[in-house]
């Protein structure tokens, strides 16, 4: 099986996205025809030639940029063209979720995070949104249709496993260590770990799968290098500069998931997260993450968020829209039976029900992983 560092597969005829420019020269090659493809942000300037000469009857070019002749001519021969929208700080038309050197680029500059395409787009975000821009709500509808139809060709295949749990989380503090060992050892099992891509325990979750190939101290020096800049909160340039101090000094780590919004603009993506699917609308951001995690979510404590997930994830498994319910694993039992007391109701919910068998509560971070094991052993006996 693909690991989520290997390119992605060819498209095929029958999906027939052509989203690089090596996807698209083997198309065309040999007198192949565009006919019924879509293709998705390639830079084709540099190929007049072979939109000259080939059919492009019923194609759709979504953002790519092209010379103003052969944009002419492709439309006049049939061709939808979407072109690319200047001024933007982010694609609307983009064919792969994000790399945390792109989202993060001009975090060494003077300007620090505030420099970054994440920053700019989150400020754009917030001007068209109070401006209540149509065109604006279209672009942002069309990037987040295109990072899930990325996403999911990237999870094609893969067993993944949510880690949820509270943006506050500090770094330098057991709970956050405990967090990064939960993802080391889902990565070492052989899981996807997915989280919301936030700060927190979202990215202990992403920096323990990311150190899943190293030995066991790197993870121990990186906790300790990362405790310096404890949290996002007052700089979050001197917090991801700590991250990728980390990431320079070990590079090539394991791959995860992070999947964070720009509604929730002042939490900053983490760069732990070999892959980022950023999403304007938090709502498509929410239930994209649960409904991808197709081996199980483990909740750790969490405030609001957390609880509002831990009942997005049970509402499908109780009526089991989206198949056989999938383990549920809350850890920490006096933070979910006494603080926030949601497993109570969630074991009331489940009673008499098949996900009744697929929650468990649990005291430690240790004991998560055997727990979603235990839960995914026993309902695929009875199935």
């Amino acid at each position: 099986m693909p690991t989520l560092n290997d390119p992605a597969p060819p498209s095929t005829t029958a999906d027939r996205e052509i989203e690089t420019l090596a996807e698209f020269d083997r198309t065309v090659g040999d007198g192949g025809s565009l006919t019924g493809h879509r293709v998705q942000a390639v830079d084709l300037t540099a190929r007049s030639q072979a939109l000259l000469t080939t059919d492009v009857q019923g194609a759709i070019f979504l953002g790519c940029p092209m010379e103003p002749e052969a944009a002419a001519r492709v439309r006049a021969r049939g061709a939808l063209v979407f072109p690319p929208v200047p001024g933007l700080p982010f694609d609307p038309y983009r064919g792969h979720v994000y790399a945390p050197d792109e989202l993060f680029a001009g975090l060494a500059t003077d300007d620090g995070y505030e420099a970054t395409p994440d920053a700019r787009a989150y400020d754009w975000f917030q001007r068209t949104k109070a401006d209540g821009d149509v065109f604006a709500s279209m672009l942002r509808a069309v990037h987040d249709d295109s990072v899930s139809d990325a996403l999911d060709e990237l999870l094609t295949g893969a067993r993944v496993v949510g880690v949820m749990g509270g943006h506050a989380m500090a770094r330098g503090t057991d709970a956050y260590a405990g967090a990064a060992h939960l993802g080391r050892t889902l990565a070492r099992s052989g899981f996807t770990v997915a989280t919301g891509g936030g700060p927190g325990a979202m990215e202990a979750a992403n920096l323990g799968a990311y150190a899943a190939p190293f030995d066991d101290t790197m993870l121990a020096e990186a906790l300790r290098l990362l405790a310096k800049s404890p949290s996002f909160t007052p700089s979050v340039t001197q917090w991801a500069r700590a991250a990728f101090e980390v990431r320079t000094r070990w590079p090539d780590g394991g791959s995860s998931v992070g999947i964070p919004t720009w509604f929730y603009g002042h939490e900053p993506p983490n760069p732990f997260a070999s892959h980022l699917a950023k999403y304007f609308a938090n709502a498509t951001r929410e239930d994209g993450l649960l409904a991808r995690s197709n081996a199980g979510v483990i909740f750790l404590p969490g405030a609001a968020g957390t609880v509002q997930e831990i009942f997005d994830n049970a509402t499908p498994n109780y009526y089991e829209s989206r198949g056989e319910p999938t383990p549920m694993v809350l850890v920490g039992r006096t933070h979910w039976t006494e603080e926030l007391p949601a497993w109570p109701l969630l074991r009331s919910l489940a009673r008499g029900r098949s996900i009744e068998s697929r929650i468990a509560l649990v005291d430690s971070v240790e004991e998560a992983g055997e727990a979603l094991k235990r839960i995914a052993g026993s309902s695929a006996g009875q199935d």
